[in-house]
């Protein structure tokens, strides 16, 4: 009972996903040039904490930058409001493929919360608005994001991160959630995130000690999937974006889900949801594309269909 109706449920979000993607996307062709930036139009929004760009040859790929590198681009509510705004914007853009999310300067990509600012809560302020709740815009795009972590990504830094799809680190970069040392603990994922991501041992550790890991300790643990130069950092994950925009967003936004759903689900309902997914791609213009591309020793023309 509880397999269908966990199931069910995937199943209907999934119905509710590809229906939305199905509307009105455009070809995307792969893409073999280096990076390029471009300033990106938001139809008159101004951002005064965050930078916003496109990247590619195409231009398919967004790029958001933390920009507030005196305060180590600490997390401001209104720096994570604007975040949400970007994303809403890139996430409505038919080009865009994928997302990269970085922070301004090598020192930090994200030296957490702005503890200024929160200091002065009180409890029934903080519960009562579900605080810190917005953040977690960046866990529900459904277009894939990067975070590219140079420096320091300590509290809601390192939150933000994980909640990202893939991260990349700068061979400078810290992962840490020092909470415990201001009275309080993780409140948007550190102890539930990172525990999935490295396990319980490290993951405790983190939390009730402070202390940070290195960015080759990260990648040993399984928390980032590669580690740069920081110079490259960012071109290194604006080519990965545009590799995954390269192929059908459609398509993408399945296996995404698919893979986000194994950190949920028993082995037995991910395989079952998974092969539903699968399945659920015999529906597409672009499983029909790849397939016959394929077969016929060409490139694929995806349509996002």
């Amino acid at each position: 009972i509880i397999l269908l109706g966990s199931s069910f449920l995937k199943m209907a979000a999934l119905r509710v996903t590809v229906q939305r993607l199905l509307q009105g996307r455009s070809a995307v062709s792969p893409l073999l040039a280096a990076p390029t930036l471009s300033r990106a139009c938001h139809h008159g929004n101004h951002f005064e904490y965050i930078n916003v760009s496109k990247a590619g040859e195409k231009q398919n790929v967004g790029v958001i930058e933390l920009n507030r590198p005196k305060a180590l681009n600490a997390l401001c509510d209104g720096l994570m409001k604007e975040v949400r705004t970007a994303l809403d914007t890139f996430e409505a853009d038919k080009e865009i493929g994928c997302i990269v999310l970085t922070g301004a300067g090598e020192k930090a990509f994200a030296a957490g919360a702005d503890i200024k600012e929160m200091s002065g809560r009180q409890f029934q302020e903080v519960y009562g608005g579900n605080f810190l709740s917005h953040w977690t815009r960046l866990a529900d795009t459904t277009k894939p994001v990067i975070a590219a972590v140079n420096g320091y990504a300590l509290g809601g830094g390192c939150e933000i991160a994980m909640m990202c799809d893939i991260i990349y680190a700068g061979e400078k970069a810290r992962f840490g959630q020092p909470e415990i040392a201001l009275g309080t603990i993780p409140g948007a994922g550190g102890t539930q995130r990172l525990t999935r991501a490295v396990g319980k041992s490290l993951a405790m550790e983190m939390a009730l000690t402070g202390t940070p890991i290195t960015a080759q300790d990260a990648l040993q643990a399984g928390l980032v999937s590669k580690v740069f130069p920081p110079d490259q950092l960012v071109s290194e994950a604006i080519k990965t974006a545009e590799k995954i925009a390269s192929h059908s967003k459609l398509v993408v936004a399945m296996a995404k889900e698919a893979v986000n759903a194994s950190q949920e689900m028993t082995l037995r309902e991910g395989l079952h949801f998974e092969k539903r997914v699968f399945h659920a791609t015999f529906a597409t213009n672009d499983r029909k594309e790849g397939m016959a591309a394929f077969v016929e020793k060409r490139k694929a023309d995806f349509t996002d269909s």
